[in-house]
């Protein structure tokens, strides 16, 4: 067998007359299943991922190098079956909550796979056998004409049209505006590269970001024009909620209604009972002149996600709070008691804003809510009955809904085998009342934004400080 028929099977990218028509309508029906990872195709076609043509593939590309023999070797077996878990993986990381990828990523991915595991000569005919293939469509491709593909867009209401060509240049060109090194082009040919005809809007911007964050590795510079890309996404969100909603809005575009949007935004979250309604008091149009929206640019992609995924308030799953519009909310919640509260939330907003200054996460989850717990760390000390000690994890509880982390410490609790003079029984000691402690920040998870934090302390002279060391021990 030679190297080429070992990889014509290869990854995801089945010719048409090898698949009969019926499979492949399925093919087709399966890739539009939401949640579903696709494959897109060199001619523009979707279809469903399926990994089982990765194994195939390289099953083949080993049977090439190692001769008949590994079609039965339970070792090549095993392996391909890993590395196939391994790419499938590495795939879906990319995009969890389903998504496109291309079929030349997904090449790219076996050829590192092979590489990583160090079996050089199967990559070597896999790599060999993409390229003969390449130069094979490229030759092909003047005799074929193939009319270009022509993209449409699909609407939260269904309807269709073309993609706004125009606009994405505009987008692109304005996130890597002032950015030295980074090249528009690039972004915008990775980008419809993952694009395919009938794509949902919501996925054009979601493309646009993950296009930009691929090319991170080639220069750090990257990361911001990914962060102006995603905050394209985070504004057609938020900008629903003004008075007269905006879907489309470019930075450029956003001073302009920032200050329809603040008050909008400011109402909205009292209506949702997620913010105080003194926020209203404050002279809004003193705030929103001292808002520079300009350094929403300051973001790098890391940054920002994690705000969008962890802080900004929500209704139903959909971010209303712009970045801004974040830090002088949390500056509003920290000057609330001050005489002349606007100057001092302006004052705050302008060292939060600039990031050169930062609150801890409480401060940034609660202030200016109707629970302004700001406060990081909590420490106390657990008594000896049990009254005391539900009540203490109650108060951990309590505080750990809010983003509060704790520090118990349980050195006052009897130690195993201590006498109970209630019941004239014997004590379980500290350990087990531990284990309740740790499943409660478990259950309470920081009020579902992260995972709860718990530290508990026992003095060394304590007769259960070697079971407590032992629950380091996995």
């Amino acid at each position: 067998m030679t190297a080429s028929t070992a990889t014509e099977t290869a990854t995801q990218s089945t010719t048409a007359h090898s698949v009969p028509s019926a499979a492949h309508s399925t093919i087709e029906t399966a890739a539009t299943t939401p949640g579903q990872l696709r494959v897109i195709r060199r001619n523009g076609k979707v279809t469903a991922f399926d990994d089982s043509k990765i194994k195939v593939a390289m099953t083949k590309a080993f049977l090439a190098v190692e001769g008949s023999g590994a079609a039965v070797s339970m070792r090549v077996h095993d392996l391909v079956n890993a590395l196939s878990d391994q790419i499938s993986s590495a795939l879906k990381r990319r995009a969890p909550g389903g998504g496109t990828v291309h079929i030349e990523d997904i090449q790219d991915q076996v050829e590192l796979a092979l590489m990583r595991e160090g079996h050089h000569k199967v990559a070597r005919a896999y790599v060999l056998y993409r390229e003969h293939q390449a130069q094979k469509r490229a030759a092909e491709a003047p005799a074929q004409a193939t009319p270009e593909i022509v993209l449409n867009v699909t609407h939260a209401d269904g309807t269709r049209s073309p993609l706004d060509h125009v606009r994405l240049n505009a987008l692109i060109g304005e996130a890597c505006s002032n950015l030295t090194d980074v090249d528009p082009n690039a972004v915008l040919q990775e980008t419809l590269r993952n694009l395919f005809d009938g794509v949902p809007e919501k996925e054009v911007n979601t493309a646009l970001v993950m296009s930009a964050r691929t090319l991170i590795e080639k220069d750090p510079n990257y990361s911001f024009v990914a962060a102006r890309l995603l905050l394209n996404g985070i504004r057609s969100e938020a900008l629903r909620f003004t008075k007269q909603p905006v879907t489309v809005c470019t930075q450029s575009e956003l001073s302009g209604l920032f200050a329809d949007y603040f008050q909008s935004y400011i109402n909205t979250g009292i209506e949702h009972e997620l913010l105080d309604p003194t926020l209203r008091q404050y002279d809004i149009k003193r705030l929103t002149d001292a808002i520079d929206t300009s350094r929403d640019l300051q973001f790098s992609y890391l940054g920002l996600q994690t705000l969008y995924d962890r802080y900004f308030l929500h209704e139903g799953g959909v971010r209303f709070e712009l970045p801004q519009a974040f830090f002088m909310r949390v500056a509003m919640g920290l000057a609330i008691n001050e005489i002349d509260r606007e100057a001092h939330a302006i004052e705050f907003y302008k060292l939060l804003s600039s990031f050169d200054f930062m609150s801890s996460t409480p401060t940034l989850f609660n202030s200016g809510t109707l629970r302004p717990q700001l406060s990081s760390c909590y420490l106390t000390t657990v008594p000896d009955d049990l009254d005391g000690i539900f009540a203490a994890i109650k108060d951990n509880a309590l505080l750990s809904k809010f983003a509060g982390g704790l520090g118990n410490d349980w050195s006052r609790v009897r130690a195993l085998s201590s006498h109970i003079k209630g019941t004239n029984g014997k004590s379980q000691g500290v350990v087990p009342f531990l284990k309740v402690a740790n499943d409660t920040a478990v259950a309470v998870n920081q009020g579902g934004k992260r995972k709860g934090a718990v530290c508990a302390y026992l003095e060394t002279w304590h007769l259960d400080i070697e079971e407590f060391l032992d629950l380091r021990k996995n």
